[in-house]
């Protein structure tokens, strides 16, 4: 093997500043706005009509039938009418994240396949909160953005080291009876789930998103604690729709305790898992928006 085509060392790259892309800028600007007022919402309205790529994808996400638009939208600001702020926020953020981790190529990694999982496992997190005690209902700008970044890390393996990425990729496709969690171990130093959860520290966002992003595969680990309850929703959600856009595999089975621990009624799982299912496959519809 070639000395360009070496392994990179996960955890020395994750630690050097100068390997890391910074935050998009537009997803530094939108934190600091007060989106309760009109002036926030105005302004992060702007910001996104002034970037055309991000701009062209929020509205053709809310002409799909998955938001359910009675009538064209042809305006970012129309767009906000028909998503709420709260989600052209979270979904702003997650374009720019993504596209600030696509070099030349996305290599093996189906970037198109991540976005629908992502997106998808936002709206089923969504679905679980209703079903939920009122009072432990995460924000809505939490859910969004804990399900649209869960799975961030594998977009940042693919641009600290794309080779092992692809090796990864072919693996998941090849090895359909293994969990992704055991063939990562094999191969990597560092999984997705510590990959994503060390960019999100390096920029710097909140606590309870980077435990999501770090411990959704492991919701019982005592540090999850200050993430609890996304981290679980983000568990659940996975289970549920596993194999949706990217070929993660891993437990399926959700047990009575599980439902139970974020106060839903078990005997409304499979009306719960149906409802997710079902927004997952219109959420396919939508995929087509990021490439």
């Amino acid at each position: 093997m070639s000395a360009s085509s070496s392994p990179v060392n996960l955890k020395d790259a994750i630690q050097r500043l100068e390997t890391l892309p910074a935050m998009p800028a537009i997803a530094q600007k939108i934190l600091t706005l007060d989106l309760e007022s009109d002036e926030g919402e105005r302004t992060m309205l702007k910001l996104i009509e002034k970037d055309p790529q991000i701009a062209a994808k929020i509205i053709g996400l809310a002409n799909t039938p998955l938001f359910g638009a009675s009538r064209r939208v042809a305006s970012v600001a129309d767009a906000s009418m028909l998503l709420g702020i709260t989600r052209v926020k979270t979904i702003t953020m997650s374009i720019a994240v993504m596209s600030s981790l696509i070099k030349n190529s996305a290599g093996k990694l189906d970037v198109q396949g991540l976005w629908l999982h992502s997106l998808a496992i936002s709206l089923a997190v969504k679905i679980l909160s209703r079903a939920m005690p009122r009072n432990t209902r995460p924000l809505d700008d939490e859910i969004f953005l804990a399900g649209l970044l869960h799975d961030i890390g594998y977009m940042v393996l693919n641009y600290l080291d794309q080779n092992r990425s692809d090796e990864l990729q072919t693996r998941f496709i090849s090895q359909p009876d293994r969990s992704s969690t055991e063939i990562e171990a094999e191969l990597l130093e560092m999984n997705h789930c510590e990959l994503g959860a060390e960019l999100a520290r390096f920029w710097s966002l909140p606590d309870s998103i980077i435990a999501v992003l770090r411990y959704h595969h492991d919701p019982e680990n005592e540090l999850a604690a200050i993430g609890q309850p996304l981290v679980s929703m983000v568990n659940l959600a996975e289970k549920a729709l596993v194999t949706l856009g990217i070929p993660e595999h891993g437990p399926t089975e959700i047990s009575t305790e599980e439902w139970q621990a974020l106060g839903i009624d078990p005997s409304k799982a499979d009306e719960l898992i149906a409802q997710i299912n079902k927004q997952a496959e219109e959420a396919k519809q939508v995929a087509g928006n990021f490439s």
